[in-house]
């Protein structure tokens, strides 16, 4: 069970780096809709889109990948306790 705390957790570490990526993407000059990282938008884009629908409107500035950061940040946390408090009930 232990595996399977540490693939979640690194799993979804890994798509949390690809949302700062696409985030912080065009303040690096990095090209992250298209050509060779176009694929970090196609993983990150479905989640931020409907983030950004809820989010209300704050001008210029655009905080559906910093919500997105939060809520896997959050669904991190409460998978790995959920997934320790399983194993530790499994081996007693």
């Amino acid at each position: 069970m232990d595996l399977y705390i540490r693939i979640a957790h690194s799993v979804l570490t890994l798509y949390m780096m690809l949302i700062l990526l696409r985030w912080f993407g065009p303040w690096l000059s990095l090209n992250v809709t298209g050509g060779r990282l176009g694929w970090v938008a196609w993983l990150t884009d479905p989640l931020i889109t409907r983030l950004r629908r809820v989010l209300p409107h704050m001008g210029p500035v655009d905080f559906g990948p910093l919500a997105a950061l939060v809520l896997v940040w959050f669904v991190r946390i409460l998978s790995a306790r959920i997934l320790d408090q399983m194993a530790s009930q499994a081996s007693s």
